[in-house]
This record gives structure tokens, C-alpha cells and sequence, in this order.
């Protein structure tokens, strides 16, 4: 999935998702796996993290005829709904189970890095580029947090099959990893001269 532009095509997206909300789905393709790496970094359990990612982009959705271009980020404006339905449902569950509400659970509020979400929602996409055996064990090893016997229980494997799926699949990740830094750090201008005038 291709990351979504930034700027004047970003806007445009916007002001067409205004006028007909059918073209909504270009936002949603576009910052889907960045919202999902937001959120899943924050709740920790991929049920709600799931339900939590479609409650941001219906209410962006709902909310997209109020949204004003200032320049910045459409994922910005994700985030800050994002942060919002956490401390919400933070604060919906300590209350359910009789606890006193803090003001925020942790992390929900805390500052946006950027490029640390773009790594996580890059990582979701190479996860979805292995091969389907690697892909399905690292999803239930690292998602679902299953033991490697549960692995191997569930796929009907051995455990030392289980072990190797993982290894190749890390490795191919790490590889891909290599190969997308390499790119783009060949992709940016050198900077040659270092000296002020004056």
C-alpha cells in the first residue's frame, strides 16, 4: 500500500472526501496502517486495537466536513482523534470496574514521533509481503502473543519448524528493513558544503 502524499494531493483528497464521503476511502487506505501502529503501540491487545482503529476513522468520517486544512498532516488530525477514543475507553473501563478515573491512560496523550509510527505501519506492510507460513507465525508469535508449542500446536507442526519459520521470517524482515533504508538514504540530497559565508 502506497504511503499517502503529503501537501496539495493531500488536500485535494480531503476537500473531495467533503464533498462526496464514497471518496473517504482514499484517506482510510492511505493512513490506515499508520493509525493502527498508533493505537496498537498504546492498548497493547490486538482485539482492542482493532476496534479502537475503526472508531477513529468513523468518526473521522463523521467529523471530515468540520476538518480545515491548516498545512499539517491529515494523520495529525487521526492521532489526535486516536488519543481521544484511548483515554475514553481508558477511562470507560476503570470506571466499569470501580476504579478511581485518572486523567489519562498512559501514553495516550504523549507526543507523536512520526517516524517512529511510519516504522511501525512499515513493519505491518512487510509483514504482509512474507510468505504465508512466516507470516501466519509472526502474526500469532508477536500479535497474538502465542507460545511457540501453541504455534506448533495450532499449525500442526513441531516446535523446531515453528522455531525456523520465525528465524527466516525475522531475517526477511530485517532484510527488507536494510533494503528500504539503503533506498532512502541514497534518495536524499548530499549536503556538500558546510561553511557560512560571511
Amino acid at each position: 500500500m502506497k504511503a499517502l502524499k503529503k501537501g496539495p494531493d493531500e488536500r485535494l483528497l480531503i476537500e473531495a472526501a467533503q464533498k462526496a464521503p464514497a471518496r473517504f476511502a482514499e484517506l482510510y487506505d492511505g493512513n490506515f496502517e499508520r493509525v493502527y501502529a498508533y493505537v496498537a503501540r498504546r492498548v497493547q491487545n490486538r482485539s482492542d486495537a482493532e476496534d479502537l482503529t475503526a472508531e477513529v476513522f468513523h468518526q473521522a468520517l463523521a467529523k471530515i466536513a468540520q476538518f480545515e486544512w491548516r498545512g499539517v498532516p491529515f494523520s495529525a488530525w487521526l492521532y489526535r482523534i486516536a488519543a481521544n477514543a484511548i483515554a475514553a475507553r481508558w477511562q470507560r473501563a476503570a470506571r466499569e470496574r470501580g476504579s478511581p478515573v485518572a486523567d489519562d491512560p498512559p501514553d495516550s496523550r504523549a507526543r507523536v514521533n512520526p517516524e517512529e509510527v511510519e516504522r511501525t505501519a512499515q513493519l505491518f506492510r512487510l509483514v504482509k509481503t512474507l510468505p504465508d507460513d512466516q507470516r501466519r507465525v509472526i502474526e500469532m508469535r508477536f500479535a497474538e502473543e502465542k507460545s511457540t508449542h501453541e504455534i506448533a500446536r495450532e499449525l500442526h507442526r513441531t516446535d523446531g519448524s515453528i522455531k525456523q519459520l520465525q528465524f527466516r521470517a525475522l531475517t526477511n524482515l530485517r532484510a527488507q528493513f536494510r533494503t528500504k533504508a539503503k533506498k532512502k538514504a541514497s534518495a536524499k540530497p548530499s549536503r556538500k558544503s558546510g561553511g557560512r559565508n560571511g
